[in-house]
């Protein structure tokens, strides 16, 4: 049998578009994942250092949240809470950037399954371990250098490198809505993602793997 080639346009277009599939899908997952960040204030009483109550707490998180879905239309505007100048330019930004993950997801989800489909009548599976490799790469960079500089320090790295102001430095005077956002939140949502996007890539790899010695070991 003859040998599948790694590195074919075909397996590479494809494995990009797994890539691309595997963390846009790991990022928007965790973004509406309402239920762990629940868990996580219940874990912290968020609603006793904010002082607030937690159906006000709990209003104005899922505020934040539905805006920055793609298809939202409207400004930001939380149930109970103030929002400064700088506060809503700076959820604008980043709902930008969210809405540009979400919009990836949905284009590579497209292309990543009519490729499997064209590679698959092929027998061609080569491109399912690629991808996941490639997908590797994002939580392997992200965890080096956070193991390197700490995680304070990552967090005012990525959001110098994502943005081009200050305005993510929110005051809880101007802007209080920082106060159910806690770091052990961001750090909670890295450690999601990070962890989306291991397993998926792992479990592809597998299948690779598995097709590949099924079709070694198949007749002629």
């Amino acid at each position: 049998m003859k040998k599948e080639k790694w590195f074919t346009p075909a397996n590479v277009v494809a494995a990009l578009l797994v890539a691309i599939l595997i963390i846009s899908a790991s990022v928007t997952a965790t973004l509406f994942d309402r239920h762990g960040y629940y868990a996580l204030r219940d874990k912290l009483d968020l609603p006793g250092a904010a002082g607030m109550g937690e159906a006000e707490l709990t209003e104005n998180y899922d505020a934040l949240i539905d805006y920055n879905a793609v298809f939202f239309q409207g400004p930001l505007v939380f149930p109970t809470l103030p929002m400064s100048e700088a506060g809503r330019i700076h959820f604008a930004e980043v709902k930008a950037i969210f809405a540009s993950i979400q919009i990836a997801l949905i284009v590579s989800a497209i292309g990543a399954a009519l490729c499997c489909v064209f590679l698959l009548r092929k027998r061609k599976v080569r491109f399912l371990a690629l991808g996941g490799i490639l997908a590797l790469a994002i939580p392997a960079v992200a965890g080096s250098v956070m193991g390197a500089v700490g995680w304070d320090r990552f967090f005012v790295l990525f959001h110098q490198v994502f943005f081009n102001n200050g305005f993510w430095v929110f005051d809880e005077r101007t802007d209080p809505i920082i106060l159910i956002l806690p770091d052990a939140f961001f750090l909670k949502c890295l450690e999601s993602i990070v962890a989306s996007i291991a397993i998926a890539s792992i479990l592809l790899i597998a299948a690779s793997a598995l097709f590949s010695a099924r079709r070694r070991g198949a007749p002629e």
